[in-house]
């Protein structure tokens, strides 16, 4: 099955301010507990694939589709839109997610996540699924595919901008370094890359397997603006974007320190949940009420 949608070349004509009214950020704050939720019940339903990266990016992704990108959902090719590259591949279920809540496609689609045939793949398919702008899956690989969509949006004089989604786990990998030149030395200041710094990988943590510290500083070195950030904190998060937005002759890079798992309190900082879903039955249940409860601090009247 091959997702298909209309296209047309009309879309969202501006930009609009990043800045968050109260409303607007509870408003984010509840799809991101809506995104950790569906990603729950398509973990469960697949019976394989991620849990720490997705949950601990749902908010950096509500953000992203809900308040910073420029996008259109029932027009995916328009040819004005952001483009977001999903570089680690494997927490795509946030992103499906994300874009089923934003109207890309039908949330039931949300439950066919890894199975033969759906265009919800393990690893994102560019051609199965209109919005997803690259088919992901060779970790380091997403920060070059941003860099030369950013270099030929200045080249052709194009409005809009490049956002890269990255592991920290990624940043062993030498291609991600050379990218970061590129970027630099072209002066990709429509290019923001957003590293998921949640200090975890498949085998244990960063700073024990391939220590990756001080990495403002090595970004830095390279010639990137630097921006740190509370991932898992929406405000946050979308300030740091907005004062990328802000420089005009370097890329940036966005050091979103997030809590792997974040959410559901038995996943939280545990790497061995980097790749594995929750069991349907008592596990699915508890990571589901500790969602809606926020880890306990809720009380619902009928409990």
């Amino acid at each position: 099955m091959v997702a298909s949608m209309p296209s047309s070349p009309t879309g969202p004509k501006v930009r609009t301010p990043l800045h968050l009214h109260d409303r607007d950020l509870m408003r984010l704050e509840e799809r991101a507990l809506r995104i950790r939720e569906d990603i729950i019940d398509m973990l469960v339903e697949a019976g394989s694939g991620h849990s720490a990266g997705p949950l601990g990016m749902a908010d950096i992704f509500a953000a992203l589709y809900f308040h910073v990108m420029v996008h259109d959902p029932k027009n995916p090719d328009w040819p004005e839109r952001d483009r977001l590259i999903l570089s680690n591949g494997h927490i795509c279920p946030v992103r499906y997610a994300a874009m089923a809540q934003a109207g890309y496609f039908p949330r039931s689609w949300l439950m066919t996540l890894r199975k033969l045939g759906s265009p919800l793949q393990g690893h994102p398919e560019r051609d199965r699924l209109p919005g997803v702008e690259t088919t992901s899956g060779p970790l380091g690989s997403g920060s070059s595919q941003a860099a030369g969509l950013a270099y030929a949006a200045l080249r052709d004089g194009k409005p809009w901008r490049v956002y890269c989604a990255m592991s920290d786990g990624e940043l062993q990998a030498g291609q991600t370094w050379e990218a970061m030149l590129f970027a630099a030395r072209n002066a990709l200041y429509n290019c923001t890359f957003i590293i998921d710094r949640n200090n975890i990988q498949i085998d244990g943590t960063t700073e024990d397997i391939m220590p990756l510290e001080p990495l403002a500083d090595k970004f830095a070195a390279f010639g990137l603006n630097v921006e740190t950030c509370a991932g898992n904190n929406i405000a946050d998060f979308v300030d740091a974007v907005a004062r990328a937005h802000g420089v005009s002759a370097k890329p940036t890079v966005i050091l979103a320190e997030t809590i792997p798992g974040y959410g559901v309190p038995f996943m939280e900082y545990d790497f061995t949940w980097h790749g594995k879903p929750p069991k349907a039955g008592e596990e699915s249940r508890a990571a589901i009420e500790a969602l809606r409860t926020l880890g306990g601090r809720l009380h619902a009247e009928h409990q």
